[in-house]
């Protein structure tokens, strides 16, 4: 194979907006073309994809792969295997990690077990904060070369000053501070949100304001600033509208949300802990919203929030769970089955949340082109399944889509040419 080509064959090619079949011809690390009806050389292999849909392969900006630190949850070759599973060729890493990968020497240790373990690529971020404190700033400069972006995830920056200042040296280094925002004063000891269900079934509830308050801070400091600013894995209508009107006012600000934001609701909520995340499953309006917020562009990407914990740190209701589920393997047919099947948005706006803006937002590279990585996702929508845990390749098993009816299923996921995973 030394001189051949990999040819994955008159499948249905999605790509900037447009879907089309065609041929995706890979010559070792590379994609050579794309084209219609390649002539086969002797040498080639081929790959019949036809029913079937080729995309640019899955970006997921917001994994948990726990290592270093809390391997029992997951380890970085476990999630990578997950992610490569569920179409997914680039994850990037959040740093609530032990050590915390806010110096060099911290976050190398992170990257030799990528080097070693990963099977997908994997941009790990760097802390804002040394340790996730919210109090000193990391050297932005030293670092800024070997991560995605600076993300405190896990903890909102609660100071002003200190989220001034990571954002004056964002701009000073050209790197995306990535929020996870939410103010500490206004938790209250709450575990999921402040609604109905949490009314009706004496739960302590988290407020929408402990989250779109510190988005409403922030917005006002990159506007001032003039920083890159990603919110992460928004959840509130009142987020939405805020991020709307601040794209309008030409701030530079891009957002996440996850499937089970766009496709549940408090009142879906049941007594167990493939429930509980954070931020929560919000009401009925707030999912709504954010659904016109994916439909009209406010909401740039889809992300999992890929969070696994051990089976007993989940066995403990609403109440004592840890917060995080896993979603890496379910992503993507979540999204297909309850919005593109439904009409709600079209596949190539899937691939364009999914993949294509992703890498644009971060700078990753990539896409079906001429000379571009060929990293690529090959997905047999025909498929329908019922989501069994127990098929995950993460070690994680709690998903709130646990016996879900889906429709999609990867069939192939390529990384820099080399297959990474194959039905």
């Amino acid at each position: 194979m030394d001189n051949g080509r990999v040819i994955l064959k008159s499948g249905l090619v999605v790509r900037g907006g447009v879907s089309a079949v065609a041929d995706v011809v890979v010559r070792g690390s590379k994609i050579e073309c794309v084209a219609e009806n390649v002539e086969v050389g002797a040498d080639d292999m081929v790959i019949d994809c036809s029913g079937k849909v080729v995309m640019s392969g899955l970006v997921d900006l917001h994994v948990h792969l726990r290592e270093p630190g809390f391997s029992a949850k997951e380890t970085v070759a476990s999630g990578t295997a997950a992610a490569a599973h569920g179409g997914f060729s680039t994850v990037c890493s959040m740093p609530n990690l032990n050590p915390a990968p806010d110096t060099v020497e911290h976050l190398q240790q992170q990257l030799d077990i990528i080097e070693r373990d990963a099977v997908v690529k994997v941009l790990p971020y760097a802390t804002i904060t040394r340790e996730r404190y919210g109090r000193e700033l990391v050297d932005f400069a030293a670092l800024k070369h070997m991560v995605a972006g600076f993300s405190d995830d896990g903890s909102g920056v609660q100071s002003d000053d200190v989220m001034r200042e990571a954002m004056r040296e964002a701009v000073k280094n050209d790197a995306i501070i990535a929020a996870h925002c939410e103010v500490n004063d206004l938790l209250k000891g709450g575990y999921i949100h402040d609604g109905e269900y949490a009314a009706q079934h004496g739960h302590k509830g988290i407020c929408s304001e402990s989250e779109w308050g510190q988005i409403k801070r922030d917005i006002e400091l990159a506007a001032e600033i003039g920083c890159r600013y990603h919110v992460c894995h928004i959840s509130t209508k009142e987020s939405v509208a805020l991020i709307r009107e601040a794209k309008k006012q030409g701030v530079k600000i891009t957002c996440e949300t996850g499937p089970h934001y766009l496709t549940m609701c408090d009142m879906d909520l049941q007594e167990e802990g493939r429930f509980k995340m954070n931020p929560p499953i919000r009401s009925a309006e707030d999912r709504d919203a954010l659904i016109e917020g994916l439909k009209d562009g406010t909401i740039d990407v889809v992300a999992t929030d890929h969070a696994p914990h051990t089976a007993e740190e989940k066995s403990r209701g609403l109440a004592g769970s840890a917060m995080g589920v896993v979603g890496l393997e379910t992503s993507f047919a979540v999204i297909y089955t309850k919005l593109v099947r439904e009409g709600v948005i079209s596949l190539e706006q899937a691939v364009e949340v999914m993949s294509e803006a992703p890498r644009k937002i971060f700078n990753l590279g990539g896409g079906l082109s001429e000379g571009e990585a060929a990293d690529i996702a090959v997905f047999d929508l025909n498929v329908e399944y019922d989501v069994n845990p127990d098929e995950f390749l993460s070690k994680g098993r709690s998903t709130p889509f646990e016996g879900w009816h889906l429709w999609g299923e990867c069939s192939l996921t390529m990384v820099d040419g080399q297959i990474v995973w194959k039905k």
